[in-house]
């Protein structure tokens, strides 16, 4: 061990053990802002899924009155039913926040559908 690289272990234990701050720590600076702050103080944008998309596809399809059975979005999207039944949870209502209704009708057929949303009424 050279001198150096003694001295550069001494500082490294000074610095760990001494309880004063010492300059140039995180722990002396203020919270850097992160990105999960930011977004909660923007407002968030309203993002429309491009024409022509498998996105803006299902989302036409979940809009009828009737809505949309899962067989019509494979068809569409050409997906796996479990990647259909991801993106309405996930895309749809999660990060859309649209609510989406699942029935099943007597045929034993899923059929999913996007309802508009009912205003709540207050008491006040």
């Amino acid at each position: 061990m050279t001198l150096s690289d003694k001295a550069k272990s001494n500082r490294m234990r000074t610095s760990r053990t001494n309880s004063a701050p010492i300059p140039g720590r995180l722990r002396d600076f203020e919270p850097k802002v992160t990105s999960r702050r930011k977004a909660e103080v923007r407002r968030p944008r309203k993002r429309v899924p491009r024409a022509g998309s498998k996105t803006r596809k299902l989302l036409a399809l979940l809009q009828r009155p009737q809505g949309a059975g899962i067989k019509e979005l494979l068809k569409v999207t050409g997906w796996q039913p479990h990647s259909v039944r991801g993106f309405i949870s996930g895309v749809v209502v999660r990060k859309m926040g649209l609510p989406v209704t699942s029935t099943k009708a007597e045929s034993g057929e899923r059929r999913y559908a996007i309802r508009p949303r009912v205003p709540h009424k207050t008491g006040l």
